[in-house]
């Protein structure tokens, strides 16, 4: 699957179980480089999440990662800790949102 059919997957999945976004007020932008290079946004906000590609002004938190680790991510297949030691992900603002980003996706494996 392709970064932005991932996002469309964790939309759906989101949008039909809105609870474990409730109360995040955030928006996190996804600088990727590799074969589905961009950037990607997704805003979380009263139980609501957002997608868009491009930058934002301002975002909350900004991940930058390749799109086979984003999808690792994404899948609960990468320790997002171990890959911020290691270099392979990088973090620009809320280094606590990006924790919490990893938690949060867990929750719709």
């Amino acid at each position: 699957m392709s970064v932005r059919e991932e996002f469309q997957h964790l939309i759906e999945k989101v949008e039909a179980n809105p609870e474990h976004i409730d109360g995040m007020e955030c928006v996190y932008q996804f600088d990727v480089s590799g074969e589905d290079e961009g950037t990607y946004v997704i805003e979380l906000s009263k139980g609501n999440i957002t997608y868009k590609e491009g930058e934002v002004d301002n975002p909350s938190c900004t991940i930058q990662l390749s799109s086979k680790n984003l999808i690792k991510l994404m899948h609960g297949n990468l320790n997002a800790t171990t890959a911020f030691m290691m270099g392979k992900l990088k973090v620009k603002g809320n280094l606590s949102l990006a924790m919490k980003l990893e938690a949060t996706l867990k929750k719709y494996q």
